[in-house]
């Protein structure tokens, strides 16, 4: 692992955010602890509503009334699960 001072990385620090994305070990010596730079996936707190408009609990009911249909349809032989032939 590369280990930099704070002073150090940020002289350059665009070129170590490269190379901690190519794989590279880049760690910051921070009040005698070293903090790792890695890529990590975001994940929005708030992605239902973002991208459907809808709050989490909103989302909660709807996902159960579904579920619950889905389920009373196929009681009736009104659907059946998608196997994935056509």
């Amino acid at each position: 692992m590369k280990t930099l001072s704070v002073t150090e990385g940020r002289q350059n620090l665009g070129a170590w955010l490269k190379r901690a994305l190519q794989g590279e070990d880049v760690g910051f010596l921070v009040e005698g602890r070293v903090v790792a730079l890695r890529p990590v996936q975001v994940h929005s707190e708030d992605y239902v509503l973002q991208e459907y408009g809808v709050a989490e609990k909103q989302a909660e009911r709807a996902y159960r009334r579904v579920k619950a249909d889905v389920h009373a349809a196929r009681r009736a032989g009104e659907s059946k699960p998608f196997t994935g032939k056509v």
